[in-house]
């Protein structure tokens, strides 16, 4: 039964997408409807990603440099290990993890107090294709979200080499060194590749838990921790898939 209900949830979710594109809104609401989006989504994503990219950032290295413990070990390793967990892993994949949090249970918990107030019934006796209007902004906005990403990789590299060089763990020119030994520049290329994906992820998983939801208020807050759930899964999965398709030689 459970994977017969994945299955339906599944084609259900996919159908969803495909109307998401039909009927679109006129030009000159989609547009606020977007610059909306973007600040309640992205702008307002930048602190907590800023503070957390930046101290794990300082703790990959200093964890690197504790368990340096042979002499013979180069210290620029330090800067290497930083440069590789920030950029391979933990910038686009735990930082869009921690986002199904934050992101997603705001866009399941908007959408689905939505659908209890039957403001999406009344959109759609309006005519207004909802999940257009509704779904179709959150898309867009999320598009912007390797820049994002992007400033998670500068603040975790820059948190590991104030962390290392200020904390006595290695000198500067040792940890740029690091930074720049063995750069492969398809590492940037395949890590903003998966925060593409993950990004259509985060706007449509925690989208399609809201709208479909049913119930009362009590329901809008176990449809947000469903979502949450769901997406980190599925972020989860992508991200293995994507490191098969793209890293394995």
């Amino acid at each position: 039964m459970f994977v017969i209900r994945i299955l339906e949830q599944t084609g259900k979710y996919f159908m969803m997408l495909k109307e998401v594109f039909n009927r679109p809104v006129k030009w000159s609401v989609m547009r606020q409807l977007i610059f909306k989006e973007v600040d309640d989504l992205i702008i307002d994503s930048l602190g907590i990603v800023s503070f957390i990219s930046f101290f794990v950032g300082g703790v990959v290295a200093i964890q690197t440099a504790l368990n340096l413990t042979n002499p013979l070990i180069p210290k620029y390793l330090i800067g290497f290990a930083t440069r590789q967990s920030v950029i391979l892993e933990f910038a686009p994949t735990f930082i869009s993890i921690i986002m199904a949090g934050k992101m997603g249970s705001f866009i399941t918990s908007s959408i689905g107090t939505m659908r209890v107030t039957e403001q999406i019934d009344a959109l759609e006796v309006m005519g207004v294709n909802a999940l257009n209007y509704l779904v179709f902004p959150k898309l867009i906005a999320l598009l912007l979200f390797p820049f994002v990403i992007g400033l998670s990789m500068f603040l975790g590299v820059v948190g590991g080499y104030l962390a290392a060089v200020y904390g006595g763990f290695a000198s500067s020119n040792e940890f740029i060194t690091g930074i720049q030994e063995d750069f492969i520049p398809f590492h940037i290329t395949y890590a903003f590749i998966k925060t593409v994906v993950f990004a259509i992820i985060l706007a449509t998983i925690p989208s399609f838990h809201g709208f479909y939801m049913k119930g009362g208020a009590l329901e809008v807050g176990k449809a947000s921790t469903i979502s949450f759930v769901w997406t980190s899964v599925v972020i989860i999965l992508m991200n293995y898939i994507l490191t098969q398709l793209l890293l394995s030689k």
